[in-house]
């Protein structure tokens, strides 16, 4: 191979990478927030799920881009595991397009005299018309024009090196096959394009370089070699987002094991179909048609398992943060039995109370600012309370005694309070970290008893302890109240003084009532939450439905 050909195929390969680079963008940039829509809107089913994982990889050749997004969707929570899998079938298929691209364009047309008006208005519209959506667009089509330049510019170097070289023995067979599925696997990942990849061997098999079957094998590993992009953004990421990588890369595996067991009907069934379709069996052609093929065949093969693989992978990658927003006492199967139902309620109560107490000491001692435990805390915080609130609905639906239906609207309130409690803590542990230095001994002391005080009350009102006391902790709540009321005119004299900046005063003030209204939540979650173990005694309840069982 002499110079001049490996610095075409060097040139290709970099201005088809530059193109798809600039494709991609520009494309991503035009349809501005209609990718997150469509996502987020049209995955309600399966087959609208694919559609939409189809078009939008289609529209913006790229399913790597498509892939992050859903990704970033799984980990906000806007999509569930099964859209997201969904959307995954949908854009293995959409990939497909860049192959059909070259081949029927790449190989058909004379790509100079498209390609280069393609660059020259493209980069007009993206040098004057930068922040509109044209710009945009120019810098697609910009992209558009330099891609297809580059497959001209491999084109001419496959052809020089097929005459130097000769490939015709590299078949798919043993350890041949091993190594062109992994050699198509590593452009892959090496590229971060199964796109770019794919156009390199479409490219190379045109050119009499590679034989159709080694081209195809190369073809099953540059379509695995694509999981690597979401296998790489899943590092750090939330346990659904693994799932979800998870499942792209059991796809992939399934599909391209799939294919290789029937690769040579594979490729007999996809040329007889070409020749009684009338079209010309060219390898790009058949290559192309092989690859939508063997994706299409994959969905089709995981679409009736969608709902088992959604099972298996929903216990994997389990976080200690998942597991502890799972609800642990309640059941619905006790619906039918309210006493068992309440009683599993006042223990899953016991658990957010908890919780909540923690937030709230984690908050006041906090210096930092809300660290990821504070913020996984409230998180975990939330969907436990969500869970109580619906499961507290589907207990009023129930014939339920009189005694716990009074109950019951104090178990919503406890949710509620301790709600409250996960947010405030996180205002009040931002709010310390911007907190600076007083200079003032005597303040400073008044803020760390009064802080003291916050810590001392949500101890005690902790309602599983023996010593726990509704009256102890509304004495000690007064007592918070009666020590904010003297802080707050210190802080103000301070202020008038010039002892403390103007800003510094009010950002304290904010602060230690925000610290007052935490305490105030804490102590009214403990007196319902107490409420509502004591108005639904198990042993009173239990004897009266044995009764009315005798009766």
């Amino acid at each position: 191979m002499d110079f001049s050909i490996g610095s075409s195929l060097l040139g290709g390969i970099g201005l088809f990478l530059l193109g798809m680079y600039l494709m991609t963008h520009g494309l991503r940039l035009a349809a501005g927030q209609a990718l997150q829509s469509i996502l987020e809107s049209a995955t309600r089913t399966t087959l609208r799920g694919i559609l939409a994982g189809f078009s939008i990889t289609a529209l913006v050749q790229s399913s790597g881009a498509v892939t992050m997004a859903t990704l970033g969707f799984v980990n906000a929570g806007l999509m569930s595991l099964r859209q997201a899998i969904t959307v995954i079938y949908g854009s293995n298929i959409g990939t497909t397009m860049t192959a059909w691209l070259v081949a029927l364009i790449g190989f058909h047309i004379d790509i100079k005299g498209f390609a280069l008006p393609a660059i020259g208005l493209g980069m007009g519209l993206w040098l004057f018309r930068n922040d509109s959506r044209a710009g945009a667009v120019g810098q697609a089509l910009a992209g558009f024009g330099v891609f297809f330049l580059g497959i001209e510019v491999l084109k001419g170097g496959f052809e020089g090196l097929g005459g130097s070289l000769q490939f015709a023995t590299l078949q798919p067979d043993g350890l041949g096959l091993l190594l062109l599925v992994v050699s198509g696997f590593v452009m892959t990942v090496l590229m971060q394009s199964s796109s770019a990849a794919m156009a390199i061997i479409l490219t190379a098999a045109g050119g009499g370089v590679i034989p159709l079957p080694a081209a195809a094998a190369m073809t099953i590993g540059a379509n695995v070699g694509s999981t690597s992009t979401a296998l790489l953004a899943v590092i750090g990421a939330t346990a659904n987002a693994k799932r979800v990588a998870a499942a792209h890369v059991a796809f992939n595996l399934i599909t391209g094991a799939v294919a290789l067991l029937i690769l040579p009907w594979m490729l007999a069934a996809v040329q007889g179909l070409q020749n009684m379709l009338g079209y010309i069996a060219e390898v790009p052609a058949v290559l192309a048609l092989f690859h939508s093929f063997f994706n299409i065949l994959g969905v089709a093969l995981l679409w009736p398992m969608t709902d088992r693989l959604v099972a298996f992978l929903e216990p994997r990658f389990r976080s200690t943060e998942e597991d502890e927003a799972r609800p642990h006492h309640l059941d619905r199967t006790l619906l039918g039995t309210p006493v068992l139902a309440f009683r599993a309620l006042g223990l899953e109560l016991q658990r957010i109370a908890e919780i909540g107490r923690r937030v709230a000491k984690g908050a006041i001692s906090a210096e930092l600012g809300p660290g990821g435990q504070l913020r996984s805390d409230r998180q975990i915080l939330d969907r436990l309370v969500t869970s109580t609130g619906e499961y507290c609905t589907s207990l009023q639906k129930t014939d339920l005694p009189s005694e716990l239906a009074e109950a019951l609207p104090n178990a919503i309130r406890v949710g509620r309070y301790y709600s409250t409690v996960a947010h405030l803590a996180e205002h009040i542990a931002a709010a310390q970290a911007q907190r600076h230095e007083l200079h003032d001994t005597a303040l400073d002391e008044a803020i760390n008893h009064f802080k003291g005080g916050a810590v001392h009350l949500t101890l005690a009102a902790d309602v599983s302890r023996e010593q726990y006391h509704s009256e102890t902790c509304a004495q000690l709540l007064a007592q918070l109240q009666s020590e904010y009321q003297a802080l707050k005119a210190q802080l103000l004299r301070a202020g008038t003084e010039a002892r403390v900046s103007a800003r510094e005063m009010v950002s304290q003030l904010e602060l230690m009532s925000e610290i007052r209204r935490l305490a105030e939540q804490i102590e009214k979650g403990a007196r319902y939450l107490a409420n509502f173990q004591a108005r639904t005694p198990a042993e009173q309840l239990e004897e009266k439905e044995a009764l009315s069982h005798s009766d």
